[in-house]
């Protein structure tokens, strides 16, 4: 188990607080101007020699409403009866919730199916049009279906990892903490569609899972990047700071870590924007005593940029997959 990497006083880290300065305070209009940009060279990028030896079912509708954010893919081993049921692993993907596909994910996902996984990548509706209510009932409704339908691909819905990388681990850390919290579970209306006993583990990439990063100074997200996620969004009651602070309790994960969670595998960088709420939340899954594994590199890798993950060229991504695969069969079986 990795101990995290705690930042040096000066140096390199002097310089990553610099560029984060640079940076600061970036607005929603012009990260989703961003994001639309590299969109479709993200798709052809990450997915350059796909991967073969496992199957592909792509843009299954989990709600039945036929709309483009309520469909997953699943990618598993080749079926075999003889061979049991595998470990699901639950994926959604990031984009600071108002931009990003699970297209773009589907190498990563299936580099994760040729380890012996059954892996389920989600979309969901995004910010602004909608908000966390909205996100979390989509990730619940798809963890429905995966309940209902997962058998027919070669997956145990009785052993099951959510995962995601920057706002898609925010989403899969604040589902799981729903299903811990009824007060969590109530604020949003939500009825959790499976047993807290059936998620075996969590697996966190560079994720969003401490707002309160957000405030502070310097921070390279606008505070709107909060508000959009709340109802009513600037124009509700949380447009000051203090009360955007408070309401923002029900969208941070690290506000619900508890010692019931599950294990975490978690990685990150000093690279990495949110690298400060990284640190903050695995020091509070040890101090719950939570089982928790860490990958965590230095400024020195210059291949671990926010989200690298997904990059399959990366050595730092095929270390990321071995222990990824590692960590499901350990805590899944």
């Amino acid at each position: 188990m990795a101990a995290p990497v705690r930042p040096p006083a000066g140096g390199t880290f002097t310089l990553a607080r610099r560029v984060r300065r640079a940076l600061k305070r970036v607005p929603v209009w012009a990260w989703r101007v961003l994001m639309h940009a590299v969109k479709k060279s993200e798709h052809a990028r990450f997915n350059v020699d796909p991967v073969t030896g496992v199957d592909y079912h792509h843009d299954i509708d989990f709600v039945g409403d036929g709309i483009h954010a309520h469909r997953l893919d699943v990618i598993s081993p080749p079926f075999s009866p003889a061979a049991g049921l595998h470990p699901v692993y639950v994926y959604f993907h990031g984009g600071g919730w108002t931009s990003g596909d699970k297209a773009a994910l589907t190498k990563y996902c299936a580099s994760q199916a040729a380890g012996g996984i059954v892996v389920v990548n989600v979309n969901y509706r995004k910010a602004p049009r909608f908000h966390m209510r909205h996100v979390l009932e989509d990730a619940n409704a798809a963890l429905e279906w995966v309940a209902r339908n997962i058998r027919r691909y070669g997956g145990d819905p009785q052993r099951l990892v959510l995962g995601g990388d920057s706002a898609g681990g925010q989403i899969s850390a604040l589902l799981t903490a729903s299903g811990l919290h009824a007060e969590l579970a109530e604020h949003y209306a939500l009825r959790p569609a499976v047993a807290q006993r059936t998620i075996k583990g969590l697996v966190q990439h560079c994720s969003i899972v401490d707002f309160s990063v957000f405030f502070d100074r310097g921070f390279v997200l606008s505070l709107n990047f909060v508000r959009m996620l709340l109802p009513g969004g600037r124009r509700g009651r949380h447009g000051r700071a203090a009360a955007l602070r408070e309401a923002s309790r029900f969208i941070s994960p690290i506000e619900w870590l508890d010692a019931r969670f599950p294990p975490v595998f978690l990685t990150t960088s000093e690279r990495d924007y949110f690298y400060g709420a990284n640190l903050n939340f695995i020091d509070r899954l040890r101090r719950h005593q939570v089982p928790t594994r860490t990958l965590i590199y230095g400024w020195e890798n210059a291949n671990t940029e926010h989200t690298w993950q997904q990059d399959y060229r990366f050595p730092e991504s095929q270390e990321v997959y071995r222990q990824l695969q590692d960590f499901v069969h350990d805590v899944a079986g």
